[in-house]
């Protein structure tokens, strides 16, 4: 397939927050626990689904704003094969006008987002979605979405951090040479890619 820059192959899951860092905080979480959960807030009939755009990285040096620089997320987030996600059952969302909502089947009014030109107009985030409660993934299957090299630095350092704790907790019930066999593996192992956008 010929290349594009305005086509990307992959999509990302970009965490929200009133400060970068809560923002910050809840991709941690994400990175930790290997799941993405759903919400059904802003989403017509209250569908619970996890919310991704596939806005190329090449064009999110701020995050996912708009022209205005407006955005409701963060530059903080988890990236996936656009292939990988389809597979699992996300589609992009279907732009259109409040009264067509009614028009979508009943299995598909998940993929509804509002359009009305002049007015509301979200196309800029090139919504992708998929319905479920929650979206388990394998360290190998993502890449983590930070704006700067300083906050890669310290999500690295963060998490060394977090593994010598629990060799700590370990090594009060049992030896400590067994302790430093349990924490997970080191960060760059967990997630081959450590994207910052500042330099995309």
């Amino acid at each position: 397939m010929l290349a594009r820059p305005d086509v990307a192959d992959k999509v990302v899951h970009f965490t929200s927050g009133a400060t970068h860092e809560e923002a910050y905080g809840r991709l941690r979480s994400i990175v930790s626990d290997c799941q993405l959960n759903a919400s059904g807030d802003k989403i017509r009939g209250n569908h619970l689904c996890i919310c991704f755009s596939e806005a190329p990285l090449n064009s999110l040096q701020h995050g996912l704003v708009n022209p205005s620089a407006y955005s409701r997320y963060s530059p903080f987030g988890v990236i996936f094969e656009k292939r990988w996600l389809f597979e699992k059952g996300g589609r992009p969302v279907i732009y259109q006008s409040d009264a067509e909502y009614a028009h979508l089947p009943e299995d598909l009014r998940w993929r509804h987002m509002r359009y009305e030109p002049g007015t509301i107009d979200f196309t800029w985030e090139r919504e992708w979605r998929i319905q479920c409660d929650s979206l388990p993934f394998a360290p190998h299957e993502t890449g983590i979405v930070v704006p700067t090299r300083e906050w890669a630095h310290r999500l690295e350092a963060d998490h060394d951090s977090e593994q010598n704790y629990e060799v700590l907790q370990y090594s009060q019930i049992m030896d400590e040479l067994l302790a430093e066999q349990y924490p997970s593996v080191p960060m760059m192992d967990r997630t081959p890619e450590l994207l910052n956008l500042e330099y995309r």
